[in-house]
């Protein structure tokens, strides 16, 4: 599966001096970049990242139609905002090539999990963290920098796991499934549409020596009905239309009393979440947010 990139400019400096009583500049940035994602959220676009000037969105070739981007951009919701864009297809190759290249620093989740690149295994033994994760992040997302994955680890670390049986839904580098394996749980199933995020969270498994007891397959929730047996713990880190779109199905796998976990969205949009999942028989047990976004347990 391709991808595009599109890198999308937010000028709202004229929208800022409409009134001197309002937001700055920056402020008032930070407010239309979180605006922007979400109004991309519902065109298709799956991940952001935030630049100095905007942000960049990531989405499928299959899934980009720029008249509904124009038209989006047309309506944005703050009178004075000009928002450019440009947006080029990623060769696999140069997928996150420049990221890979440099690598990432530690991350240290309550000082009870520390997880390091895993080409860089010189300074292993100064983590103090009980359980360390070494990640090789190849065309994949998922290290533990957003706060969507460590707020799902850091959940995992109250949920007990002890041989429990785990269901990772676009799993990426494979880190949500890894984590909990190594915070006890029994197995995992794991499933990514991208092939090489499914090879990627294999050798992921591999390197933390639990590949025995991690499945990835590839393709969407679909999949779910060709997978046996029910789930104790669902993972899900993904956009918020998807989650709206795929939770009847990862309820119809979730055995009883099993804890849903789900993230990759802001708070404001908790609501609608947690209306689609009382139609289905789920409620509210736990809520964590960091940088305005969100992480919900459900059971």
């Amino acid at each position: 599966m391709r991808y595009f990139l599109t890198k999308f400019n937010i000028d709202c400096t004229s929208a800022a001096s409409l009134d001197s009583d309002a937001m700055t500049t920056e402020e008032l940035l930070q407010v239309c970049r979180e605006l922007l994602a979400d109004e991309c959220g519902e065109c298709g676009y799956e991940s952001f990242e935030d630049t100095d000037d905007g942000i960049i969105g990531y989405v499928q070739q299959d899934e980009y139609h720029e008249i509904i981007l124009k038209d989006m951009l047309t309506h944005f919701p703050i009178e004075g905002v000009k928002i450019t864009y440009k947006t080029e297809e990623i060769p696999d190759q140069d997928w996150n090539a420049a990221w890979e290249a440099e690598g990432f620093a530690p991350i240290n989740v309550r000082n009870m999990v520390t997880i390091y690149d895993a080409r860089n295994t010189e300074d292993i033994d100064q983590f103090s963290a009980p359980i360390k994760i070494g990640i090789h992040a190849s065309n994949a997302f998922g290290t533990g920098n957003h706060e969507t994955t460590r707020m799902i680890i850091s959940t995992l670390l109250d949920i007990p796991l002890d041989g429990r049986r785990i269901l990772d839904c676009g799993t990426g580098t494979g880190i949500l499934s890894i984590a909990a394996l190594k915070c006890g749980a029994g197995e995992a199933v794991a499933y990514d549409i991208d092939e090489w995020s499914a090879d990627n969270a294999r050798h992921n498994a591999e390197l933390n020596e639990v590949g025995d007891r991690m499945e990835v397959l590839l393709g969407n929730a679909g999949i779910l009905t060709h997978v046996e047996g029910i789930f104790d713990i669902v993972l899900a880190n993904i956009n918020r239309n998807i989650l709206l779109h795929d939770m009847e199905a990862f309820h119809d796998v979730m055995a009883k009393d099993a804890y849903l976990v789900l993230s990759g969205f802001y708070e404001d949009d908790a609501p609608m979440l947690l209306e689609k999942a009382e139609t289905l028989g789920m409620h509210e047990v736990g809520r964590m947010t960091e940088a305005d976004w969100c992480c919900l347990v459900l059971k």
